[in-house]
């Protein structure tokens, strides 16, 4: 069994929250709709069930990770992709020669509280996070142990 891996995710809280992750059936979603090809290798060659994400929430105020979920369903073909009535399609893609990728994830845990991108950047043992590198946009990125360790630990404080 592959070591776990661990990942944030950023969304819009006005186009997805993480209060609409748990809403969901069984608090479980497609991730769809990433269109770079970065952030693609990851959902298609490196994710497997039972990884970690931290739920970040982008484009609010505050921005901050807010929650916490995992992969349930490893990397499969985006069929938004082909979905010409989708946000996001992609002509070029298709269903026998698909160009994106989708994970499904599951929703764990809200935190206590939300940490933010300020609180993050201020805490030395996140100084090397991805999030923090300035230009950095990726809405997927690799996160450390220690760097998910240290934001869970931060979220689960207060309350």
């Amino acid at each position: 069994m592959p070591e776990r891996r661990y990942w944030l995710f950023k969304s819009e809280p006005t186009a997805y929250s993480f209060s609409d992750l748990l809403k969901e059936p069984n608090r479980t979603a497609e991730w769809d709709g990433v269109r770079n090809y970065q952030a693609r290798n990851f959902l298609r060659d490196d994710m497997q069930a039972g990884d970690g994400v931290l739920f970040y929430h982008s484009s609010a105020n505050p921005m901050a990770v807010v929650g916490a979920a995992r992969i349930v369903k490893p990397g499969y073909p985006d069929s938004t992709a082909w979905d010409p009535g989708s946000i996001h399609p992609d002509p070029k893609s298709t269903p026998d020669s698909p160009i994106w990728y989708m994970v499904d994830i599951q929703g764990e845990k809200s935190f206590n509280r939300p940490v933010t991108l300020e609180e993050i950047k201020a805490n030395p043992r996140l100084k090397d996070m991805l999030l923090v590198r300035r230009g950095m946009r990726l809405s997927i990125q690799p996160v450390t142990r220690a760097e998910w360790d240290e934001i869970v630990t931060m979220g689960e404080q207060g309350g």
